[in-house]
């Protein structure tokens, strides 16, 4: 399976005479050499996570996206195959790969730098032999941090993920049924093949009935 990693980088100015710097997919050993923001706390403890960015990036087919100001890092979004004990493994699929975590520091929301990380590593037609899906549960989002309700924050999620071309998608998966805010989006590359397409549509749903 080719994974196309093809580096690139964006710059953007803000407020006195400040600069971002998106980019990626970031070689493991330079991301090491970055800090991580104190706010970057979702999931674990900063330095934890910057351990698990790392990790990720290695992998071969590991992705990782980063915002940072100097050598802080501010945001990220991370790609890499699911979990093996999740039921999207259980295709053995070399070409489907999760858009996993994606965080912002909170001092640096407003910039659109989640859009911004998720357009560039689907930019050069990179993951174009690859289905790209994402698992969205609302019991992951910051609601209390964005002050918006479960409905308000579904929807900005959805305009993120669709700013790539992903589309809502079907399942029968329970914990995407538990909840009908949560949802399942896709994007199946263009160089994707119908087998491979069909592989998936067996994972998304074990009773066949249903599709």
């Amino acid at each position: 399976m080719e994974h196309r990693k093809k580096f690139q980088q964006q710059r953007i100015a803000i407020q006195d005479d400040r600069e971002l710097i998106i980019e990626g997919p970031i070689d493991p050993n330079i991301l090491r050499s970055y800090e991580m923001h104190s706010d970057l706390d979702a999931f674990r403890r900063p330095r934890d996570q910057h351990e698990a960015l790392v990790e990720i990036a290695g992998l071969p087919e590991g992705r990782l996206i980063s915002a940072r100001e100097g050598n802080l890092i501010i945001g990220y979004v991370t790609f890499h195959y699911p979990d093996e004990m999740e039921r999207w493994s259980e295709g053995n699929m070399a070409d489907l790969i999760e858009l996993g975590a994606i965080e912002v520091a909170d001092d640096y929301r407003g910039y659109g730098l989640g859009k911004k990380m998720i357009q560039l590593a689907f930019a050069d037609e990179q993951l174009e032999n690859m289905i790209v899906f994402t698992t969205e549960y609302y019991w992951h989002w910051d609601l209390e941090g964005t002050k918006l309700n479960v409905w308000d924050y579904r929807r900005m999620m959805e305009k993120l993920m669709k700013s790539v071309e992903m589309e809502w998608f079907a399942t029968d998966d329970p914990e995407i049924c538990s909840h009908p805010a949560n949802c399942l989006m896709v994007k199946i590359g263009k160089e994707v093949p119908l087998q491979s397409v069909e592989q998936f549509d067996r994972v998304r749903f074990r009773r066949r009935f249903m599709y």
